[in-house]
């Protein structure tokens, strides 16, 4: 089997030059006290989790598939928008790690003359070190967010996110509580709906078409982020829990903790250096990094944060 590559959202900390991070410690904690309004109920139980596809990537860790439960909980009915995110910013006096650092990274083709003139990543050279670029000047000085309130908020590193949750009385999913929710209530389906990515010929996500990272044919209607309602609901009522953008969860990543951890309520290792991400985004594409599956996991540095990086929370029940 041919390893997949590294996946489409860079670290900040693969180049020194970069500068190093700054990690912070977490634990989760129940959540109990946010607003339910704008999330789902999900029941829990018990479900498949994981993928032995033959495309599963074996580095990630996306097997072997087992017998999962979780317990009931609440969950964003979509990733957090702009809108939401600009009303936590305008009540607190937090600065997010974008800010901090001074810049984050943009697609290129999302840039004048794609970024030519700018720092690029070595291996991943469709990724510019933009000066400037935070959540709400996406692109950076001169782009704003008019007209993307509805679209899930990016540049958001883990820290941010984790931010946003313990204001909201809220959390990050785990990686099981995501996996559920993702599934819809279908058992080892390849996508919240199906086996087909497109069924019919109908998008029902936004991932890339054309030939990754220089031409996106935007067949579905998108280049860059989509409203958070562009697609039809998953089974349990989710919103776009795929593509789109990454989705930060809860747990530190380990491509083999699970092999050995306990299948009920799992929270991930107890310590790392990586945070999971789940759900792919609007530049993952199967001949480069088909992690839009529901099994697909994928990690990266809790100060790090793109233009395809977003969230969404859970509330546990009582």
């Amino acid at each position: 089997m041919t390893p997949k590559p590294t996946c489409c959202a860079p670290s900040k900390v693969r180049l020194s030059v970069f500068g190093e991070s700054v990690r912070i410690a977490a634990e989760r904690q129940r959540a109990t006290k946010g607003s339910t309004e704008g999330m789902i109920k999900l029941d829990g139980g018990p479900f498949l989790m994981g993928s032995e596809d033959a495309d599963s990537v074996v580095a990630d860790g996306e097997g072997p598939v087992r017998k999962v439960v979780v317990d009931p909980f609440y969950m964003d009915r979509s990733a957090v928008t702009n809108a939401q995110f600009a009303e936590f910013m305008a009540v607190s006096d937090y600065v997010t790690e974008s800010e901090r650092f001074g810049w984050s990274f943009v697609f290129h083709l999302h840039l004048q003359n794609h970024g030519e003139d700018m720092q690029h990543v070595p291996g991943l050279h469709w990724w510019r070190k933009v000066d400037g670029a935070k959540w709400s000047n996406p692109e950076g000085p001169g782009t704003d967010v008019a007209g993307r309130e509805n679209h899930p908020v990016v540049h958001v590193s883990w820290n941010d996110a984790a931010a946003y949750a313990q204001w909201a009385g809220k959390r990050l999913p785990t990686e099981a509580e995501w996996e559920f929710a993702a599934r819809g209530g279908l058992e080892q389906k390849r996508f919240p709906w199906g086996d087909e990515l497109t069924p019919g010929g109908v998008h029902l996500c936004n991932v890339w078409q054309g030939e990754f990272p220089n031409l996106n044919t935007g067949e579905d209607g998108f280049i860059g982020t989509a409203p958070v309602d562009a697609y039809p609901a998953n089974g349990f009522g989710l919103l776009g829990i795929t593509g789109n953008t990454w989705e930060w969860c809860a747990d530190w990543f380990s491509p083999n903790w699970h092999t050995a951890a306990s299948q009920v309520n799992p929270t991930g290792p107890g310590e790392g250096r990586r945070k999971s991400m789940r759900g792919g985004s609007y530049l993952c594409h199967a001949s480069y990094c088909n992690r839009y599956r529901c099994g697909a996991r994928t990690s990266n540095d809790m100060d790090s944060s793109t233009t395809n990086m977003g969230f969404r929370c859970v509330r546990d029940i009582g």
